[in-house]
């Protein structure tokens, strides 16, 4: 329905005459009471005058209220769609609750238990998703054995790989705490604000505080090895500890996401894939193409990873099976498809900022800007690959020469996937790189 500028404009002179009315009597009835108000006017002398002011101003506020009335009356009803006031609905009060606390959940998480074939929206029972500062959901999870674990609000919610509806249990969650890290005796919660680390043993429903000795505050990731090494990262480096917490050693640059598979580690960094096998005591670059590390997986036999190549300008993927020494890529019919990172277009110098204008001498920069695809994770089950994208979920079964959409995502939103055991699970989040 386009919208009736003259409605509009009406509708705005009625609220402004409305404003010009009360200013009117305020001015004529409240300024003369501020007399007997002050501290110099006996306190014998100030009911009659106070009750002769307060009873006038009712006589006159009576037809003033009608005037007004009156005035805005019609356009209440004839301003209805201009104004976008929404009609009445008919659903009794229970379900249009409901049918606001199910669409505010709809199509944040799935699950797949037979290869990605069919999806199941297990979002119910989840509340709103929080949105951070930055505007990218802080829904951070992690896959085990027992299932999917999510952290939303102050809630940390379990989903079990074969369980129905409900479909998630709820426990508590420190407050403040929005990471969580997969650990071998419990879960550990952590943020980059300094609060702490914290970590829930397993079997019990309570939080207790962990490695207090540790000098540095902003946590960005805890990470626990097959053998028992704590490896913390903050915004000044990592660090490693190999007695549960007692001592500290740094051991490298700040990295990301790392993972294990046979007693080597692999990591994300600013300067693509870095690779261990010494327990985290020396490091090396092992991918290399001018980007960032995005993301790194342990499947069948080895490693999968995705960077950013700065030649191709775009995210590769890449696996291997030799204990992360060497990579072949598995991209081929992704690159195919055309899925290439575009790269936005540069501000244009003239001007403060994208979009704005500072002067009638420099004119607004209409240029629309192209919508960005990013390819997310990449994890295995069985003899397939599959590939979260801001496209939507992507399979493979020939190794990634070929590659098929699945499950189309929402514009905006992009998945994030992980796996337990034979079962995926897909979290829609903000598209962001």
């Amino acid at each position: 329905m386009i919208e009736d500028p003259n409605r509009i404009n009406g509708f705005i002179a009625a609220k402004l005459s409305i404003n010009l009315l009360f200013r009117w009597f305020y001015k004529r009835f409240t300024y003369p009471l501020q007399l007997f108000t002050t501290k110099k006017l006996p306190d014998s002398w100030r009911l009659i005058p106070l009750l002769y002011y307060f009873t006038k101003s009712i006589k006159v506020m009576k037809p003033l209220y009608n005037l007004a009335f009156l005035f805005l009356f019609p356009f209440l009803f004839s301003c209805n769609q201009a104004v976008g006031i929404p009609n009445a609905s008919h659903l009794p009060d229970s379900a249009q609750n409901q049918k606001t606390d199910k669409a505010a959940v709809a199509n944040m998480v799935f699950k797949s238990t037979d290869g990605g074939q069919t999806w199941q929206d297990i979002s119910e029972g989840l509340p709103k998703p929080v949105i951070e500062v930055y505007g990218v959901d802080r829904n951070d999870f992690f896959t085990d054995d027992n299932g999917l674990y999510l952290t939303t609000g102050n809630g940390l919610y379990h989903n079990k790989p074969n369980s129905t509806a409900p479909f998630w249990t709820k426990g508590i969650f420190p407050d403040e705490h929005s990471n969580i890290a997969h650990g071998k005796t419990g879960i550990f919660a952590y943020n980059c604000w300094g609060s702490g680390i914290f970590q829930k043993t397993n079997g019990t429903g309570e939080w207790s505080p962990v490695f207090t000795n540790f000098q540095e505050k902003r946590v960005l990731s805890v990470f626990e090895t097959a053998g028992g090494t704590i490896f913390i990262c903050s915004d000044r480096g990592l660090f490693k500890s190999t007695n549960r917490g007692k001592s500290w050693k740094s051991v490298g640059v700040m990295v990301g996401k790392l993972v294990e598979s046979n007693g080597v580690l692999v990591t994300t960094c600013q300067g693509g894939i870095l690779r261990s096998a010494d327990d985290g005591e020396s490091w090396a670059l092992v991918i290399s193409e001018g980007g960032v590390g995005i993301d790194v997986e342990r499947i069948e036999g080895g490693f999968a990873a995705i960077d950013y190549s700065t030649v191709a300008k775009t995210r590769r993927i890449r696996t291997s099976y030799d204990g992360g020494k060497t990579w072949q890529a598995i991209d081929a019919g992704l690159l195919a498809h055309g899925f290439i990172d575009q790269i936005l277009p540069p501000v244009n110098a003239k001007l403060p900022a994208q979009g704005f204008s500072d002067s009638t001498k420099h004119a607004k920069d209409t240029t629309v800007l192209p919508v960005p695809t990013y390819i997310t994770t990449i994890i295995q089950v069985g003899e397939n690959f599959f590939c979260g994208h801001s496209d939507g979920i992507y399979r493979s079964s020939d190794k990634g020469k070929t590659w098929k959409l699945l499950l189309p995502s929402v514009k905006g939103k992009m998945f994030k996937l992980s796996v337990s055991g034979n079962v995926i699970y897909a979290i829609e989040i903000e598209s962001h790189c």
